[in-house]
């Protein structure tokens, strides 16, 4: 089944390309919406399985708009697509329980890599974004937090790899372990670390220095 996505943009010849080029990829756009809270009324209504949230919108932001869809609907993927490459920004807007994060400026091939990623239980996010993140929620934290004990030796060794940015089929591969395992053991370390994302987690692996050195 293709990806039933709900597209959020307040610019209407952006909407229309964006469009065009999901269906073009043999994805299925259910809807679309040009504000925030817009948004949030739609997915309530189409139960979309992607949502592509544009953040700097009138009447309700993107933040807040994913903030009150992930609240009541957390089944729902919101990937923020915007122009913004503002830390601060990309931090908030996962901390309001966002998937992902693409740059409008990404080539369409890429776009579209990353965006089917999501069937795979993969964040759609750039590299280029997942170092900002990580080198910006460690720089925020104390380094003299030990370890969660709670944590197995198999879950650390799997944090060190979320700490490289590697997806799950290569996480797999280097564990020797199906990819369905990797996910179960990043589900368990969320709930363990009380985080929300993987991106979350891929900074404590590295203000930890859990992160394998090549």
């Amino acid at each position: 089944m293709a990806l039933r996505i709900l597209v959020v943009d307040d610019h209407a010849l952006f909407r229309d390309g964006m469009v065009s080029l999901l269906k073009a990829a043999g994805l299925q756009v259910i809807g679309e919406a040009n504000n925030g809270q817009e948004a949030v009324s739609e997915a309530q209504r189409l139960k979309p399985d992607v949502i592509l949230m544009d953040i700097d919108m009138p009447v309700m932001n993107g933040i807040e708009a994913t903030r009150q869809i992930t609240g009541t609907l957390p089944e729902i993927k919101v990937v923020m697509l915007t122009i913004s490459q503002e830390d601060q920004k990309l931090v908030e807007a996962l901390r309001a329980g966002a998937a992902g994060y693409l740059l409008k400026s990404l080539n369409s091939d890429e776009f579209i890599k990353l965006l089917q990623g999501v069937e795979r239980g993969e964040p759609p996010m750039s590299g280029s974004v997942t170092a900002r993140l990580i080198n910006y929620v460690a720089q925020q934290s104390s380094f003299n937090d030990p370890v969660d004990e709670n944590l197995t030796d198999r879950e650390v060794e799997l944090l060190g790899f979320l700490g490289q940015g590697l997806p799950n089929k290569s996480i797999a591969a280097r564990l020797g372990v199906s990819e369905n395992t990797v996910k179960y053991h990043i589900k368990n370390i969320l709930q363990k670390l009380n985080y929300n994302n993987r991106a979350e987690a891929a900074a404590y692996a590295v203000r930890h220095n859990l992160t394998p050195r090549s």
